[in-house]
């Protein structure tokens, strides 16, 4: 399923949906995730993996 937000919109991804968002241009994005979700997917790893989250 491919979905085009647009400015102000959003949308919600049941839990287990794989997803990968992509962009032309840069943008800001907001993801509300638990706490013990790891930002690299699968629970794997990697240089990518945040160590610590950004609370607001």
């Amino acid at each position: 399923m491919k979905e085009k937000i647009k400015e102000g919109e959003f949308i919600i991804i049941p839990r287990g949906i794989e997803h990968r968002p992509v962009v032309k241009n840069e943008v800001q994005v907001m993801l509300f995730e638990p706490a013990n979700t790891i930002n690299t997917g699968d629970n794997q790893k990697s240089e990518l993996t945040q160590r610590k989250t950004e609370w607001i």
